[in-house]
């Protein structure tokens, strides 16, 4: 299949991972152990350890990275630049089934993608490495996104892992903010091969079809989105949100497996919004409690 299937994760990045993590279990999730990424700086060039490391919260279906950088003194994939524009969301990432045909197809269409770029990390310390293929839009103002397909879904998916105070289950939707919606939508359009449709908030939203597995190794069949919308289209989706800059990446929806009432009961105190336009039911907490990424938690 030379298309994207799925909202498979999206990343918040913060210079120091400390306080990111703990504003994330503040919100109720469980987080992975640190983890030190790998990769390959070009396709031609050796494995080598970057300065860019990560803890995740990972759900049924897709997941939440939590990046930044441990060791300055190393490459850091990019990372550096992304958080003097602005900490908060900057990693978009569809799931894919098979990456030599999407780069056939992306290169069909002028797309300059050197080749499948891979990375690597250890699950947690003395455990197995987590292996991802991954063909990122190269110079994407918007962030990093880009098509993933995970080589050992299995040895991050673990069910230790997956169980969250809040009761989050799914990633659902990802919100970006554009001042030109049309050109950030052509070029998410071109990465995932499928059409993008109006969004009725104001912008355009790419409809991802989903598939049994797509974003995780037992992760349902479920519809996910991209909205990307204007600046006035995001004050009605998610109410009291400054676009962190045009185009960037505002927020995310995660869907809840009982209606919403353990994430109230975490959150309580907080001064969270109800954000219905983001989700029926939404409840949003703003990004100055999220590392700069709104989440909205959706009753499901």
């Amino acid at each position: 299949m030379s298309t994207a299937i799925a909202l498979d994760h999206v990343g918040v990045a913060a210079r120091d991972l400390a306080p990111l993590a703990a504003a994330y279990e503040r919100l109720g999730f469980t987080l992975t152990p640190i983890a030190q990424q790998s990769g390959r700086r070009r396709p031609d060039m050796p494995v080598e350890k970057f300065g860019s490391g990560n803890r995740c919260a990972f759900l049924r279906h897709g997941y939440v990275e939590l990046i930044a950088i441990l060791d300055p003194t190393l490459y850091d994939n990019g990372l550096g630049a992304w958080i003097a524009r602005y900490p908060g969301l900057h990693i978009l990432a569809l799931a894919m089934a098979d990456e030599q045909a999407n780069l056939e197809r992306l290169r069909s269409a002028g797309v300059p993608i050197p080749g499948v770029a891979y990375l690597e990390r250890p699950v947690e310390e003395g455990g197995p490495t987590a292996r991802f293929a991954r063909l990122p839009f190269p110079d994407a103002p918007e962030g990093r996104v880009q098509l993933i397909r995970h080589l050992t879904p299995e040895a991050i998916w673990q069910d230790r892992w997956m169980d969250h105070a809040n009761g989050a289950v799914a990633l659902e939707a990802a919100i970006l903010v554009s001042g030109a919606p049309a050109e950030s939508a052509a070029r998410l359009s071109r990465l995932a091969g499928l059409p993008v449709e109006p969004d009725p908030a104001g912008g355009f939203v790419l409809v991802l079809p989903g598939a049994q597995g797509a974003a995780g190794p037992r992760s349902p069949a479920m519809q996910t989105r991209v909205r990307i919308l204007t600046p006035e289209g995001l004050a009605r989706v998610l109410p009291g949100v400054a676009p962190p800059a045009l185009p960037g990446m505002a927020g995310m929806v995660l869907r809840t497996g009982d209606s919403n009432a353990a994430a109230r009961r975490v959150l309580a105190g907080l001064p969270v919004r109800e954000a219905p336009e983001a989700a029926p039911g939404g409840l949003m907490v703003p990004p100055e409690l999220a590392g700069g990424a709104a989440v909205v938690f959706a009753p499901g």
